[in-house]
Protein backbone atom coordinates (compact mmCIF):
# COMPACT_ATOMS: atom_id res chain seq x y z
CA UNK A 1 0.00 0.00 0.00
CA UNK A 2 1.24 3.21 -1.19
CA UNK A 3 0.33 6.60 1.41
CA UNK A 4 1.22 10.07 0.30
CA UNK A 5 1.17 12.67 2.86
CA UNK A 6 1.00 15.96 1.25
CA UNK A 7 2.59 18.40 3.90
CA UNK A 8 5.91 17.76 6.71
CA UNK A 9 4.78 19.50 9.79
CA UNK A 10 3.48 17.63 13.06
CA UNK A 11 0.52 16.60 11.10
CA UNK A 12 1.87 14.99 8.64
CA UNK A 13 5.06 14.25 9.83
CA UNK A 14 3.39 12.28 13.54
CA UNK A 15 1.39 10.16 11.13
CA UNK A 16 4.12 8.86 9.06
CA UNK A 17 6.32 8.39 11.71
CA UNK A 18 3.71 6.17 13.61
CA UNK A 19 1.95 4.42 10.51
CA UNK A 20 5.96 3.32 9.72
CA UNK A 21 5.99 1.80 13.22
CA UNK A 22 2.53 -0.14 12.58
CA UNK A 23 3.19 -1.28 9.25
CA UNK A 24 6.86 -1.11 7.92
CA UNK A 25 6.17 -2.49 4.69
CA UNK A 26 3.89 0.24 3.90
CA UNK A 27 5.50 2.56 1.06
CA UNK A 28 4.99 5.85 2.69
CA UNK A 29 5.89 9.12 0.61
CA UNK A 30 5.62 12.93 2.40
CA UNK A 31 5.62 15.59 -0.67
CA UNK A 32 6.42 18.89 0.47
CA UNK A 33 7.29 22.81 -0.16
CA UNK A 34 9.80 22.92 2.80
CA UNK A 35 13.61 22.13 2.08
CA UNK A 36 14.86 22.61 5.76
CA UNK A 37 13.31 19.38 7.16
CA UNK A 38 10.94 18.93 10.29
CA UNK A 39 10.79 21.73 12.65
CA UNK A 40 8.49 22.93 15.32
CA UNK A 41 6.38 25.46 13.98
CA UNK A 42 5.60 26.62 17.66
CA UNK A 43 9.29 27.84 18.43
CA UNK A 44 8.89 30.42 15.69
CA UNK A 45 8.00 32.96 18.05
CA UNK A 46 11.21 32.72 19.62
CA UNK A 47 13.17 32.99 16.54
CA UNK A 48 14.76 36.65 17.49
CA UNK A 49 15.76 36.12 20.94
CA UNK A 50 17.69 32.53 20.48
CA UNK A 51 20.69 32.55 18.26
CA UNK A 52 20.92 29.20 17.48
CA UNK A 53 16.92 29.04 16.62
CA UNK A 54 17.91 28.23 12.42
CA UNK A 55 19.67 25.22 13.89
CA UNK A 56 17.54 24.42 17.40
CA UNK A 57 14.05 24.62 15.84
CA UNK A 58 14.86 21.53 13.52
CA UNK A 59 13.93 18.53 15.18
CA UNK A 60 14.71 15.96 12.21
CA UNK A 61 16.30 16.62 9.33
CA UNK A 62 14.82 15.05 6.37
CA UNK A 63 18.07 12.43 5.71
CA UNK A 64 17.03 11.36 9.42
CA UNK A 65 13.52 10.64 8.37
CA UNK A 66 14.36 9.12 4.82
CA UNK A 67 16.72 6.69 7.39
CA UNK A 68 13.51 5.90 9.52
CA UNK A 69 12.25 4.49 6.54
CA UNK A 70 9.88 7.96 5.13
CA UNK A 71 10.92 8.71 1.64
CA UNK A 72 10.47 12.70 1.79
CA UNK A 73 10.13 14.50 -1.82
CA UNK A 74 11.05 18.45 -0.67
CA UNK A 75 11.34 21.67 -2.73
CA UNK A 76 7.89 20.86 -5.23
CA UNK A 77 4.11 21.45 -5.07
CA UNK A 78 1.21 19.66 -5.78
CA UNK A 79 -0.44 21.04 -8.46
CA UNK A 80 -3.67 18.76 -8.36
CA UNK A 81 -5.35 15.99 -7.30
CA UNK A 82 -7.30 13.25 -9.59
CA UNK A 83 -9.45 11.73 -7.14
CA UNK A 84 -10.57 9.26 -10.07
CA UNK A 85 -7.25 7.98 -10.89
CA UNK A 86 -6.08 8.53 -8.02
CA UNK A 87 -2.61 10.88 -8.94
CA UNK A 88 -1.34 14.17 -8.02
CA UNK A 89 0.24 16.37 -10.88
CA UNK A 90 3.60 17.82 -9.33
CA UNK A 91 5.90 20.77 -10.09
CA UNK A 92 8.65 21.73 -8.68
CA UNK A 93 11.11 18.88 -10.03
CA UNK A 94 12.35 17.20 -13.38
CA UNK A 95 12.48 13.95 -11.92
CA UNK A 96 8.67 13.62 -11.20
CA UNK A 97 5.69 14.88 -12.81
CA UNK A 98 2.69 12.56 -11.62
CA UNK A 99 2.53 10.56 -8.41
CA UNK A 100 -0.13 7.38 -7.89
CA UNK A 101 -1.48 6.49 -4.43
CA UNK A 102 -3.67 4.23 -2.37
CA UNK A 103 -4.45 6.82 0.03
CA UNK A 104 -3.89 10.40 0.73
CA UNK A 105 -3.71 12.39 3.70
CA UNK A 106 -3.12 15.92 3.22
CA UNK A 107 -2.15 17.92 6.01
CA UNK A 108 -0.61 21.06 4.49
CA UNK A 109 -1.58 23.23 7.05
CA UNK A 110 -2.71 26.87 7.13
CA UNK A 111 -1.05 30.15 4.91
CA UNK A 112 -1.18 33.18 6.78
CA UNK A 113 -4.33 35.44 6.19
CA UNK A 114 -4.02 38.37 4.34
CA UNK A 115 -6.63 40.61 4.26
CA UNK A 116 -7.64 41.25 0.68
CA UNK A 117 -7.21 45.24 1.44
CA UNK A 118 -3.83 44.57 2.11
CA UNK A 119 -2.93 42.70 -1.13
CA UNK A 120 -2.60 45.95 -3.25
CA UNK A 121 0.37 46.75 -0.64
CA UNK A 122 1.87 42.93 -0.64
CA UNK A 123 5.60 44.03 -1.16
CA UNK A 124 5.83 46.78 1.78
CA UNK A 125 4.68 44.00 4.15
CA UNK A 126 6.53 40.36 5.78
CA UNK A 127 4.41 37.80 6.83
CA UNK A 128 5.14 35.41 9.58
CA UNK A 129 4.29 31.78 9.38
CA UNK A 130 7.06 29.24 8.28
CA UNK A 131 10.80 28.72 8.60
CA UNK A 132 11.68 30.52 5.50
CA UNK A 133 9.64 33.86 6.77
CA UNK A 134 11.91 33.72 9.80
CA UNK A 135 14.98 33.73 7.80
CA UNK A 136 14.27 36.52 5.52
CA UNK A 137 13.09 38.72 8.73
CA UNK A 138 16.23 37.66 10.69
CA UNK A 139 18.33 38.24 7.43
CA UNK A 140 16.87 41.84 7.57
CA UNK A 141 16.81 42.61 11.44
CA UNK A 142 20.57 41.40 11.25
CA UNK A 143 21.56 44.27 8.12
CA UNK A 144 19.54 46.46 10.43
CA UNK A 145 21.58 45.74 13.25
CA UNK A 146 25.24 45.76 11.12
CA UNK A 147 24.92 49.52 10.63
CA UNK A 148 23.80 50.06 14.00
CA UNK A 149 20.51 50.88 14.07
CA UNK A 150 17.97 49.40 16.79
CA UNK A 151 14.66 48.07 14.41
CA UNK A 152 11.48 49.14 14.97
CA UNK A 153 8.76 46.98 13.58
CA UNK A 154 5.15 47.51 13.18
CA UNK A 155 3.05 44.39 13.69
CA UNK A 156 -0.61 44.48 12.31
CA UNK A 157 -2.78 42.28 14.24
CA UNK A 158 -2.59 41.56 17.73
CA UNK A 159 -3.93 38.08 17.99
CA UNK A 160 -1.51 35.10 19.49
CA UNK A 161 0.67 35.43 16.58
CA UNK A 162 1.09 38.83 16.72
CA UNK A 163 1.05 39.11 20.57
CA UNK A 164 3.92 36.41 20.96
CA UNK A 165 6.39 37.92 17.43
CA UNK A 166 5.46 41.39 19.27
CA UNK A 167 7.03 40.09 22.73
CA UNK A 168 9.95 38.14 21.44
CA UNK A 169 11.06 41.07 19.07
CA UNK A 170 10.88 43.19 22.36
CA UNK A 171 12.82 40.98 24.36
CA UNK A 172 15.69 41.24 21.28
CA UNK A 173 15.89 44.81 22.26
CA UNK A 174 13.83 46.14 19.39
CA UNK A 175 10.98 48.87 19.07
CA UNK A 176 7.57 47.52 18.41
CA UNK A 177 3.90 49.01 18.18
CA UNK A 178 1.00 46.73 17.70
CA UNK A 179 -1.85 47.94 15.84
CA UNK A 180 -4.93 46.06 16.13
CA UNK A 181 -8.17 46.48 14.85
CA UNK A 182 -10.43 45.18 17.58
CA UNK A 183 -10.85 46.75 20.70
CA UNK A 184 -8.58 44.21 23.17
CA UNK A 185 -5.79 42.27 22.76
CA UNK A 186 -6.54 37.97 21.91
CA UNK A 187 -10.24 38.80 21.69
CA UNK A 188 -10.71 35.42 20.16
CA UNK A 189 -8.95 33.08 22.63
CA UNK A 190 -9.21 35.42 25.99
CA UNK A 191 -11.25 36.68 28.57
CA UNK A 192 -11.72 40.63 28.80
CA UNK A 193 -9.67 40.04 31.94
CA UNK A 194 -6.63 38.75 30.31
CA UNK A 195 -7.31 40.77 27.61
CA UNK A 196 -6.46 43.52 29.99
CA UNK A 197 -3.47 41.97 31.69
CA UNK A 198 -2.03 41.30 28.44
CA UNK A 199 -2.14 44.75 27.71
CA UNK A 200 -0.56 46.04 31.03
CA UNK A 201 2.35 43.46 30.46
CA UNK A 202 2.70 44.36 26.51
CA UNK A 203 2.78 48.09 28.19
CA UNK A 204 5.51 47.33 31.16
CA UNK A 205 7.96 46.20 28.46
CA UNK A 206 7.64 48.90 26.28
CA UNK A 207 5.55 47.38 23.61
CA UNK A 208 3.44 50.18 22.46
CA UNK A 209 -0.50 48.92 21.82
CA UNK A 210 -2.37 50.75 19.39
CA UNK A 211 -6.53 49.38 19.91
CA UNK A 212 -9.67 50.19 17.41
CA UNK A 213 -6.74 51.00 15.04
CA UNK A 214 -8.30 50.07 11.18
CA UNK A 215 -5.30 49.66 9.15
CA UNK A 216 -6.05 50.90 5.46
CA UNK A 217 -3.06 50.06 4.10
CA UNK A 218 0.96 51.24 3.64
CA UNK A 219 3.01 53.48 2.66
CA UNK A 220 6.87 53.63 1.63
CA UNK A 221 8.90 56.67 2.93
CA UNK A 222 12.61 56.70 2.02
CA UNK A 223 13.67 53.40 3.31
CA UNK A 224 10.74 52.79 5.44
CA UNK A 225 7.73 52.32 5.70
CA UNK A 226 4.34 54.04 7.23
CA UNK A 227 1.41 52.50 8.24
CA UNK A 228 -2.07 53.92 7.20
CA UNK A 229 -5.09 54.52 9.19
CA UNK A 230 -8.66 55.69 8.39
CA UNK A 231 -9.30 59.26 9.24
CA UNK A 232 -5.83 60.21 10.58
CA UNK A 233 -2.96 62.34 8.30
CA UNK A 234 0.14 61.31 10.90
CA UNK A 235 1.73 58.74 9.85
CA UNK A 236 4.98 57.27 11.63
CA UNK A 237 7.50 55.09 10.16
CA UNK A 238 8.81 51.57 10.60
CA UNK A 239 11.96 49.78 9.44
CA UNK A 240 9.04 46.69 8.92
CA UNK A 241 5.82 45.79 9.07
CA UNK A 242 4.93 42.45 9.50
CA UNK A 243 1.14 41.31 9.16
CA UNK A 244 -0.27 38.96 11.63
CA UNK A 245 -3.67 38.89 11.21
CA UNK A 246 -4.55 34.95 11.88
CA UNK A 247 -4.22 31.95 9.12
CA UNK A 248 -6.20 30.44 6.46
CA UNK A 249 -6.69 26.66 6.34
CA UNK A 250 -4.75 25.44 2.50
CA UNK A 251 -7.81 24.64 0.96
CA UNK A 252 -7.49 25.47 -2.66
CA UNK A 253 -6.06 21.65 -3.86
CA UNK A 254 -8.88 19.92 -2.23
CA UNK A 255 -11.49 22.26 -3.59
CA UNK A 256 -9.95 22.18 -6.91
CA UNK A 257 -10.48 18.43 -6.74
CA UNK A 258 -13.93 18.61 -6.07
CA UNK A 259 -13.29 17.92 -2.65
CA UNK A 260 -16.04 19.23 0.23
CA UNK A 261 -14.89 22.67 1.80
CA UNK A 262 -15.55 25.02 4.15
CA UNK A 263 -13.43 26.80 6.52
CA UNK A 264 -11.42 24.13 6.12
CA UNK A 265 -11.53 20.65 4.48
CA UNK A 266 -14.73 18.55 5.63
CA UNK A 267 -14.25 15.59 7.04
CA UNK A 268 -16.20 12.95 9.09
CA UNK A 269 -15.42 11.95 12.39
CA UNK A 270 -13.58 9.64 11.03
CA UNK A 271 -11.25 12.03 9.32
CA UNK A 272 -12.09 10.92 6.15
CA UNK A 273 -13.13 13.35 3.41
CA UNK A 274 -15.78 12.97 0.67
CA UNK A 275 -13.59 10.94 -1.00
CA UNK A 276 -13.50 6.88 0.27
CA UNK A 277 -9.44 7.22 -0.24
CA UNK A 278 -8.47 11.18 0.96
CA UNK A 279 -8.32 11.95 4.38
CA UNK A 280 -7.14 15.41 6.19
CA UNK A 281 -5.44 16.17 9.19
CA UNK A 282 -4.62 18.77 11.62
CA UNK A 283 -4.99 22.46 10.40
CA UNK A 284 -6.73 21.93 7.57
CA UNK A 285 -9.24 19.53 8.43
CA UNK A 286 -12.88 20.54 9.91
CA UNK A 287 -14.80 18.08 11.97
CA UNK A 288 -18.53 17.84 11.51
CA UNK A 289 -19.06 20.33 14.29
CA UNK A 290 -17.60 22.97 12.43
CA UNK A 291 -13.95 23.32 14.99
CA UNK A 292 -10.56 22.99 13.35
CA UNK A 293 -8.24 21.76 16.06
CA UNK A 294 -5.42 23.81 15.59
CA UNK A 295 -3.42 23.02 18.52
CA UNK A 296 -0.44 20.78 19.05
CA UNK A 297 -2.18 18.05 21.73
CA UNK A 298 -5.54 17.22 19.14
CA UNK A 299 -3.52 17.21 16.05
CA UNK A 300 -0.92 15.00 17.33
CA UNK A 301 -4.34 13.15 18.96
CA UNK A 302 -5.39 13.04 14.58
CA UNK A 303 -1.93 11.82 13.48
CA UNK A 304 -2.04 8.89 15.77
CA UNK A 305 -5.56 7.85 15.75
CA UNK A 306 -5.73 7.83 11.93
CA UNK A 307 -2.56 5.65 11.61
CA UNK A 308 -3.64 3.06 14.33
CA UNK A 309 -7.13 3.31 11.74
CA UNK A 310 -5.50 2.90 8.66
CA UNK A 311 -3.65 -0.20 10.09
CA UNK A 312 -7.04 -1.39 11.08
CA UNK A 313 -6.01 -1.76 14.81
CA UNK A 314 -9.29 0.65 15.51
CA UNK A 315 -12.76 1.36 14.88
CA UNK A 316 -13.91 3.92 16.93
CA UNK A 317 -14.17 7.31 15.76
CA UNK A 318 -11.90 10.21 16.78
CA UNK A 319 -12.67 12.00 19.16
CA UNK A 320 -10.77 15.37 20.51
CA UNK A 321 -8.60 15.00 23.75
CA UNK A 322 -9.76 16.97 27.10
CA UNK A 323 -6.95 19.90 26.91
CA UNK A 324 -7.50 23.51 28.34
CA UNK A 325 -4.54 25.45 26.75
CA UNK A 326 -3.81 28.85 28.06
CA UNK A 327 -2.04 31.40 26.60
CA UNK A 328 1.33 31.80 27.61
CA UNK A 329 3.42 34.78 26.00
CA UNK A 330 6.63 35.47 27.15
CA UNK A 331 6.36 36.34 30.41
CA UNK A 332 2.63 36.51 30.55
CA UNK A 333 0.34 33.73 31.20
CA UNK A 334 -3.10 34.18 30.88
CA UNK A 335 -5.88 32.77 33.94
CA UNK A 336 -7.97 31.50 32.05
CA UNK A 337 -8.20 28.59 29.26
CA UNK A 338 -8.45 29.59 26.04
CA UNK A 339 -11.45 30.27 24.14
CA UNK A 340 -12.21 27.39 22.13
Amino acid sequence: MRIVIIGSGIAGITFAEKMHTLNPDAEIIVLTKDTDGYYSRPILSHGFSKKDIEQSIIMKTFAQLEQNGIHIISGIEVTAIDCKHRMLSISGTDDLDTLEYDKLILAQGSAAFIPPPFLAYRKQFYVFNSLADLKLLRKFRQSLREHNKSPGWAIIGGGLIGCELASDLNAAGDQVTIFHAMDRLMERQLVAEDSGNLLKHFQSCGVNILLDQAVQGFEHQGDKVSVLIKDTTENKAYDAVIVSCGFKPRTELAQDAGLETSRGIQVNNFLQTNDENIYALGDVAQLPNEKIYAFIMPIRSQALWLATYLNGDITEPWSPPVFNPKAKVHGFTAEHPYIF
